[in-house]
């Protein structure tokens, strides 16, 4: 189980959104390449990174920020937002970032995906961002009709690294996870899910712990980790005694 401290980018800065709202923004740092670092020196092993202003437009718009945070650190790191076509798949890929996560393209052109999948092996994650179990669109703006059941199928066996499942309705307002529909997904692909939207409190890593939760492969965690309510090295070292050895289950 790996922790993935968020960094999500608006304008430059480090913000936390309630809901995917543009609107109720809250910046936490100014400087991502600062963040960045902090986050590596927590002990943190990957990094997830969101261009909310790319999600929105289409294209990528914090890329400087992004660059910062490359400079920055040596920490592997999966970025989302914008990313809609093959040139801008490439483009970050050969920037350094590890693992691209496709949202809208994955609706809206499945094939790019599979495409990217077989040209860059192990680099491509599909971002599905629900909303009362429809997978939404176009930075949350736009609701498909789409299950995420029915999304993750249309990827299996395409080499698809990762499936970030987010519930939106909540995402940055630390409620929790919404663990049965996120261990659902696990259940029904083979997909490796990373759950995310909502995780807010030492009691939340508890429950990752679980052996229903043994299917997920990670967590992100945003706000909580900003103001404190998880502990970083508390939960850090929570997620590795509860990791099970490689191996251990072929014995």
């Amino acid at each position: 189980m790996i922790l993935f401290p968020a960094i999500d980018l608006k304008d430059g800065n480090c913000v936390r959104l309630i809901k995917g709202d543009m609107d109720q923004a809250t910046v936490f740092n100014d400087n991502p390449g600062d963040q960045a670092r902090s986050f590596e020196q927590l002990g943190f092993e990957w990094l997830h990174l969101v261009d909310l202003n790319g999600a929105f437009e289409g294209r990528p718009v914090n890329g400087s920020a992004v660059d910062a945070i490359l400079d920055a650190v040596t920490l592997p790191i999966q970025l989302g937002g914008g990313i809609r076509d093959r040139d801008t798949i490439d483009m970050w890929l050969e920037k350094g970032i590890a693992r691209v996560i496709l949202g809208t393209a994955a609706v809206r052109d499945p094939e790019l995906v599979r495409q990217a999948c077989r040209d860059h092996p192990g680099r491509i994650a599909v971002g599905l961002d629900a909303r009362k179990g429809r997978v939404a669109v176009e930075g949350w703006a736009e609701t498909s009709e789409l299950s995420v059941t029915e999304m993750a199928a249309r990827f299996e066996d395409s080499g698809v690294a990762a499936i970030i499942f987010t519930d939106i309705d909540r995402d940055g307002v630390l409620e929790g996870l919404n663990l049965d529909e996120t261990i659902g997904l696990a259940r029904s692909t083979s997909i490796p899910v990373i759950a995310s939207g909502g995780l807010s409190s030492m009691d939340d890593i508890e429950k990752l712990l679980a052996p229903e939760c043994a299917g997920l492969s990670g967590a992100i965690s945003g706000r909580a980790l900003y103001d404190g309510r998880i502990d970083a090295a508390r939960a850090l070292a929570k997620l590795r005694a509860g990791r099970v050895p490689e191996g251990a289950g072929n014995a």
